[in-house]
């Protein structure tokens, strides 16, 4: 890929990818810096891409992984968020909220694709349903109707670990 071509990539794909870094971190500035890593790296492994799946959802891939590297390395991983803390809510509330949390996330992570990619995108990365139709060659239909299957699917397991 040429220089013209990563730089439409990057033009097309920054915010988005760092708009779904601001969600995982929470953090502005540590968000640029992990988005910029994402596209340091994707540009230099660009021949490693298969195409399977499409360039945003790539560096997204790239970037989430950046980011669990990093909450790994400053030791905060898994660490409430500030503005939690800061609302002092009582322990007991705190560990059902991060019970609650883990317990989403495992249901999360055993959802089979497209569904999980589709939910991570509207609900983590706050895309429009036509933006996720965009991302996998579909209609907006298509997203909003995969979404809505994907949160069934997500509610269910959740009922189905309480059993």
């Amino acid at each position: 890929m040429d220089n013209a071509a990563c730089e439409r990539l990057y033009e097309a794909c920054y915010m988005r990818v760092f708009s779904y870094v601001m969600t995982l971190t929470r953090d502005r500035h540590q968000a640029e810096e992990i988005t910029q890593e994402t596209f340091f790296r994707a540009f230099s492994k660009l021949n490693s891409f298969r195409g399977e799946s499409d360039e945003v959802t790539w560096l997204c891939a790239i970037a989430r992984n950046l980011a669990i590297d990093e909450q790994r390395r400053q030791g905060r991983f898994g660490e409430l968020p500030e503005e939690a803390v800061a609302r002092e809510k009582a322990v007991e509330q705190t560990a059902v909220e991060k019970d609650d949390s883990f317990r989403v996330h495992m249901a999360l992570h055993a959802l089979e694709e497209p569904y999980r990619e589709v939910f991570e995108l509207r609900v983590f990365g706050e895309l429009s349903f036509a933006q996720i139709g965009q991302i996998f060659r579909k209609t907006e239909n298509w997203a909003r109707v995969t979404f809505h299957r994907a949160r069934a699917k997500l509610k269910e397991r959740m009922e189905n670990d309480d059993e």
